[in-house]
């Protein structure tokens, strides 16, 4: 689980509409965020977009509950997901959160597998071949169902390629 940054383009971030655009404005100009689970093999298995300044703790319990984690052992996520309430939510849907704390805590990371926690690059890989799609790395839809659409139609060409 994990999530990235895109930037908008000049002619998606017009005036304001009344209908959801998930465009928010941060020190890097206008920006939304994609959030995503892959699954074991880095395919891409679930994603919600939100605006640029969404932090990943907040989106991460929605992201999970349209996922079924029975089948699942592990959730693996970086120290921006650090959250006792994430990894509450993680096991009371009986998967093991492999989460590291962030340096300011007083708990240390014993309880890590870090093994698992290197198979995180998936993620990070998944997020790669999605931006080789030029209208997701850079977002040119002014609406978020338009640009979601997009993202979809861009997993399930990846998913083709197996």
């Amino acid at each position: 689980m994990d999530g990235t940054h895109i930037r908008a383009h000049q002619h998606s971030s017009g005036a304001a509409s009344k209908t959801d655009e998930a465009i928010s404005k941060s020190v890097g100009g206008n920006s939304s965020k994609i959030h995503m689970i892959v699954d074991a093999c880095g395919n891409p298995y679930e994603f919600l977009i939100t605006d640029g300044t969404t932090h990943d703790v907040k989106v991460a319990p929605e992201l999970l509950d349209k996922v079924s984690l029975k089948t699942t052992k592990y959730v693996s996520a970086d120290k921006g997901y650090d959250s006792d309430h994430l990894r509450e939510v993680i096991t009371k849907q009986s998967a093991k959160a492999v989460i590291p704390k962030k340096r300011n805590t007083k708990a240390n990371n014993d309880h890590m597998d870090w093994y698992i926690y290197k198979i995180r690059h998936l993620v990070e890989n998944a997020f790669a071949r999605l931006k080789h799609f030029r209208g997701i790395a850079t977002r040119y839809d002014k609406l978020k169902r338009h640009y979601e659409n997009t993202v979809a139609l861009a997993c399930a060409y990846i998913w083709l390629k197996l």
